[in-house]
């Protein structure tokens, strides 16, 4: 079995039951959540042998994070244990023309304040065929920059691939920065992972003919998107997600899968999704896709592996990806109806 190390923040979730606003809530609901994690969580799901490697405290709210990544399937035993918090953030979910809403609460996070040499790679990455983080944990810190860095140039010469999710957070840094720290780390990636604003915002390549809120999307633009980064960096593969976003209860959903060798692009099918949660909706993308690649699917099955896991993530509450394979195998060969299973 292909091991998978995943690096990141894993922060708690707070979010008010149902559609309620943040300024209606009496109580909240709490929940792991994290790019990295999520897609930890996914791999597990499948069967996968998923590490998640991070800092938490070492008091009982560390605990409950080792708890419940066990509790999902996932190794544990390569988290670190120290620093004073864990990084937190308030969710609104949207509805119809109301956008969903977030407010982190993550500085000086465990994590966020961690040292590099705290991470022993050459350790970590004892049995591993895959490393996996995303553009969210080197907008942390100075230190997790550096704690990338060392993560990436290890993998590489052990001969690890290594993939990495754009995913820009502006409430974490500036276009001008993640562009330059994110250019520095993908000499490194094997495969890269985005959606067109990804692409856009952090090293200005962007989507010709697209316009993700009325859903028109261009294929030959993502095409041209995805061939313009493996130039750049000499990426394997790209995927890149299309969303269109026609209002926060409603997305068309699909993705493309990009080999440079073969300069041949992969689209899935669209789904048109009536949407229940979309916060993970990218990580469940990642993570089926890197069990799709890791399983020797070919380009076209992996893809539409990858948009069927995540478009059943839309129909799920909070960021983990709670399916199994058979589920998504179901939809993936095109038995969408929604039909009671019996």
């Amino acid at each position: 079995m292909n091991r998978i190390v995943t690096f990141g923040e894993v922060m708690l979730r707070f979010n008010p039951a149902g559609y309620l606003r943040l300024v209606q809530a009496d109580k909240f609901e709490v929940n792991l959540a994290g790019g990295e994690a999520n897609v930890a969580v996914s791999l597990a799901n499948y069967g996968a042998d998923a590490a998640f490697v991070t800092k938490v405290p070492s008091h009982e709210i560390g605990d409950y994070v080792i708890r419940e990544m066990r509790r999902n399937g996932v190794d544990t035993s390569l988290i670190v244990r120290g620093g004073k918090r864990l990084g937190t953030f308030y969710l609104e979910k949207g509805a119809s023309q109301r956008p969903s809403k977030v407010i982190y609460d993550r500085e000086n996070s465990a994590i966020a304040m961690a040292q590099p040499k705290e991470f022993d790679w050459n350790e970590i990455f004892k049995g591993a065929k895959w490393f996996h983080f995303t553009g969210i944990t080197p907008a942390l810190s100075e230190n997790m920059a550096k704690a990338c860095l060392d993560a990436c140039v290890a993998a590489k010469k052990m001969g690890i691939t290594i993939s990495c999710d754009l995913n820009y957070r502006s409430k974490l840094w500036s276009k001008e920065d993640a562009g330059c720290v994110m250019a520095e780390l993908m000499k490194y990636v094997d495969v890269c992972i985005a959606n067109e604003q990804d692409a856009a915002d952090v090293f200005g390549i962007h989507a010709a003919h697209t316009d993700i809120d009325s859903g028109n999307l261009s294929y030959e633009g993502y095409i041209d998107v995805a061939s313009q980064l493996t130039k750049r960096f000499d990426f394997k593969k790209v995927a890149i997600t299309l969303r269109g976003s026609l209002s926060a209860s409603r997305n068309i959903w699909a993705g493309m899968l990009y080999d440079a060798k073969t300069q041949k692009a992969e689209f899935s099918r669209e789904y048109d999704i009536q949407i229940v949660d979309r916060v993970g909706g990218g990580d469940s993308f990642g993570g089926a896709l890197i069990y799709a690649l890791t399983s020797d699917y070919e380009d076209k099955k992996a893809i539409e592996f990858a948009v069927a896991a995540s478009c059943l993530k839309h129909t799920i509450e909070h960021d983990f990806n709670m399916v199994s394979l058979k589920e998504v195998e179901t939809l993936a060969a095109g038995n969408g109806s929604g039909r009671v299973v019996r």
